[in-house]
Formats: C-alpha cells, structure tokens, sequence
C-alpha cells in the first residue's frame, strides 16, 4: 500500500474518533454545538482554549467534559486572589510524623502523562500566575527544584466570568495571544433545551453528568502527530492562502483594504491585530476544520466560520471606541467578510 493510501486511511480512522469525541461531549453538554465543534478544532490543532461566558452557562462543565474526554492526567486548579505561582510547582505541609515536607504541585505530579491543565477562574489569578502559566503555555515546561520539566502533550483551558470584576485581573495581551482560540458561552436559545436544563435530573448532578459519559476517547499521546499530519495533508490553494491572508491583513489595516464601519474612521481604529502567531493559527484551524468536515482542501467557509473565535481576542481598537468596543470589533469582522473577494 502506497503512503497516500496509508495517510488516508489514518486520516478516516481519526476523524471516526473526532466524530465520537464530539458527540461524547454532546451528549454532556445541552445546546452548544457549535462551540463544541470549535472546541474540537483547537483540540486537533493543539490549541490552548479560554473559554468565557455568563454565571451558570456550563463553562466548567464543558471544559471537565472535554478533559474526561481526551484521557491522559488532567489536572485543575482554581483561580483565587491569594494563588501564588509556586501553588502550580509545588506545596508546604507536615507529614504524618510531624516533619515539613515539599511535594509537587499539580503542574508536576503527572509528569510527561499530563494531557490537560484548567485552570478555572483564570481571572481572578494575579499576573505573577499569568506569567508563569504563560510560559507552561508556550514552551510547554517549566523549571524547578533545578531541573526543567517537559509536558509534551499538554493543553491549557480556561474559562473566566465576564460578569465580575471586582479581585480580578484582565489577562495581559501576551497571554491572551497564547490562547488559540478565545470562545463565548450563551446559554442556549431553544426554549425545548432550557427546559430540559431545567426539568431532567440527569443535568442537575455535574459530576455524574459526567462520570456517566464516556472516557479517555482519544490516545492523548498520539494527538501532536495526528495533528501534524493534519497539517501537512489538508490542501490550501495559492488563491485560499490569499484570501485567507487577505483576511488577516484586512483586520489588521482596514483602511488599505476600503473596509467601511459607520461613524467609525478605519484610519484610526485598529492600533493592534494579529501577528505572525495568530495567522498561523488561522491557517491552522481552517485546515482542521476543513478535515473534520470531510474535505482534503481549505474553502473560505473554514476561514469564516473560525475568524471570530481566532481573531477577536488579537484586534486592539483605539481607546475612544472602548465604549462600544465589542460591537464594534463584530461590526469590522463583518465588514472583512462582506469585502473582501472570495476566490
């Protein structure tokens, strides 16, 4: 059998698993489809997620869903105004005997094993945290006790709560860049699915919720190479790497691409956009995308349907739009998409 045909077999036995571990999570969490489906993109491109949303929309609950999910060790902490960096390396108690004692934290216990680190709460952290687990998100290791250790298999979710602001502190762009993808939870539309959340005991227990759903789906360890193999396998043609670019510019510098908003000036809107790091990861996920939708090449529909959840997080407007800054933001996403050609 030739390599093509062993590639595409590979690629067939893997997206049954997508499929599986998309429904799987479904099947936990009521109405948000298509956030699971972005969700899924960022696992198969091996991307960090934050997830943000109202009190009591299910962030925690898809978040834990999707680690139970992806099996390996998966380790969660809670983000509190007193955390301090070395609460992830390691803890202080008194042994049994009386005697202190260092042991390791929940970045360490797992070692090389673990799969999937939330941090719940990520807000409420102080930047000192934020600059450590920026690191961890990067570069995937962290050094202490003397010695670098290495998580290869690693991804970070995070959620945080939109609605509170006292003791928090808003994620600094650097970090917010090393999210792939930054998503927003609404409770669901449908009036049958809100009743349902209300009415059937199987979601007012979370953890059996989740206990009765299926573990470990995916081999959490062979994920970095499916994923790369992804990448090299999806086509994206010379005229899809051009529009795609063409996006990523248009949202960077909407004046040199005639992009129009009302009683906004263009000239002046956009003071930062995406960098070299978040086109690639546009790239990346329309071609995951692309794949789990059954297709070897990239259409611009995978480009829009992942530009906000990519893109939304890396625009910075000037300060004198704050007031309507996320309307605004929409209003030019919209306004690249209405303009710019599709080939």
């Amino acid at each position: 059998m030739n390599t093509k045909s062993n590639t595409d077999n590979l690629l067939t036995d893997w997206h049954q698993r997508a499929t599986d571990l998309r429904n799987n999570i479904n099947r936990t969490i009521l109405g948000q489809e298509d956030l699971i489906d972005l969700l899924v993109v960022a696992i198969f491109c091996r991307g960090h997620v934050l997830l943000e949303g109202d009190v009591g929309v299910g962030k925690t609950t898809l978040l834990r869903a999707a680690a139970e999910s992806l099996g390996g060790d998966f380790e969660r902490i809670e983000g509190t105004i007193d955390l301090m960096p070395h609460d992830l390396i390691y803890y202080t108690h008194i042994t049994g005997d009386g005697k202190p004692a260092v042991s390791e934290g929940p970045l360490l216990k797992h070692g090389e094993q673990l799969s999937t680190f939330f941090f719940n709460e990520i807000n409420r952290a102080r930047p000192q945290v934020h600059s450590l687990l920026l690191r961890v998100m990067a570069e995937h290791s962290v050094s202490a006790f003397n010695k670098t250790f290495h998580f290869p298999h690693l991804q970070v979710f995070a959620d945080r709560n939109r609605i509170e602001k006292d003791e928090t502190f808003e994620l600094p762009a650097a970090a917010r860049d090393r999210f792939m993808m930054e998503l927003h939870m609404e409770q669901p539309k449908v009036e049958s699915q809100l009743k349902e959340l209300m009415f059937n005991t199987r979601y007012h227990d979370v953890d059996k919720l989740i206990g009765s759903a299926d573990k470990a789906i995916l081999p959490f360890d062979e994920l970095n190479n499916i994923a790369a193999e992804l990448q090299t396998s999806i086509h994206a043609s010379e005229a899809i790497q051009d529009y795609g670019f063409h996006l990523c510019q248009a949202l960077r510098k909407p004046q040199d691409f005639n992009i129009k908003i009302s009683d906004i000036d263009t000239e002046k809107l956009v003071i930062g956009g995406m960098g070299p790091r978040g086109i690639s990861y546009m790239a990346r996920v329309a071609r995951v995308h692309a794949w789990l939708n059954q297709r070897h090449s990239v259409i611009p529909e995978d480009f829009h349907v992942v530009i906000r959840a990519v893109s939304k997080h890396r625009i910075f407007i000037n300060p004198i739009y704050n007031y309507n800054g996320e309307a605004v933001v929409e209003e030019l996403i919209s306004g690249v998409l209405n303009t710019i050609q599709s080939p």
